[in-house]
């Protein structure tokens, strides 16, 4: 099925984040250890990427490393951080050659520094295209980041370099490892989980949310066009009425 033709090109969504599950099930449902779900995963992503370019969603999020994945099993944990540093060197050339420019957020710190390198590199590197924007969120929390993001905004408070009636959702906004960007108005999550994760708490405030039972490694541009027409099928109304969207 050619899913990708009944999309309409006048209403993609600028941001679409993805929730990244189901590669140690899949590696265990073909006899094999975990870390072999995550490389194949890697596929995944590289077709996501291209699909984006392809239909012009500007904006991909990937939830590639929870803070709470530090506390899986350190051989996992291990080879993933190998893993992410490998990926990264092999991918950056055909990420540069399509017009990608990738971003990281979370807390880019608790990363092995030969991640940190290969991240700094990689940014570098693609610092000047802007076809797609891929945001990898490593390390990364939304609670995490709402925290320190209160915690900043409480010292400039603290100094005085702002009041308490400066406090609104537009500040926060901007304290945010998301600043520079949209908030998402797609939110995927594969393998048939149907939970967030502490994943974008803030940004996905008015998301459209898609869940598929496929598993990561098996999420290929069918899947994701599937989940875009999906979203072209949703009325949008950001608590207004749906007589209130449809007038002129």
């Amino acid at each position: 099925m050619d899913n990708k033709s009944y999309i309409d090109p006048e209403n993609i969504p600028q941001h679409v984040a993805i929730i990244m599950d189901g590669n140690g099930r899949w590696a265990k449902q073909h006899g094999e250890d975990r870390i072999f779900g995550h490389h194949e995963g890697v596929n995944s992503v590289r077709e996501i990427v291209e699909a984006c370019g392809e239909i012009g969603v500007k904006y991909l999020t990937l939830y590639a490393f929870s803070t709470e994945n530090w506390n899986r099993p350190k051989d996992e944990v291990d080879a993933l951080m190998e893993l992410l540093v490998a990926t990264i060197s092999l991918e950056t050339p055909n990420l540069h050659s399509k017009g990608v420019k990738l971003h990281v957020i979370g807390d880019v710190k608790s990363l092995p520094q030969s991640c940190q390198a290969e991240l700094n590199e990689s940014i570098k590197i693609t610092a000047n295209n802007n076809k797609v924007n891929l945001i990898l969120a490593l390390s990364y929390s939304s609670k995490w980041e709402i925290t320190n993001a209160v915690k900043q905004i409480a010292e400039k408070v603290k100094s005085n370099q702002i009041e308490l009636k400066d406090i609104n959702s537009n500040l926060i906004d901007k304290h945010l490892n998301t600043s520079a960007f949209p908030d998402p108005e797609l939110m995927i999550r594969t393998s048939g989980e149907h939970r967030i994760s502490n994943f974008l708490l803030w940004q996905l405030a008015y998301a459209e949310f898609y869940f598929t039972n496929t598993l990561w490694p098996e999420f290929r541009k069918e899947d994701f066009y599937k989940a875009i027409l999906s979203y072209q099928k949703r009325e949008r109304r950001f608590g207004l009425t749906g007589e209130q969207i449809q007038q002129p």
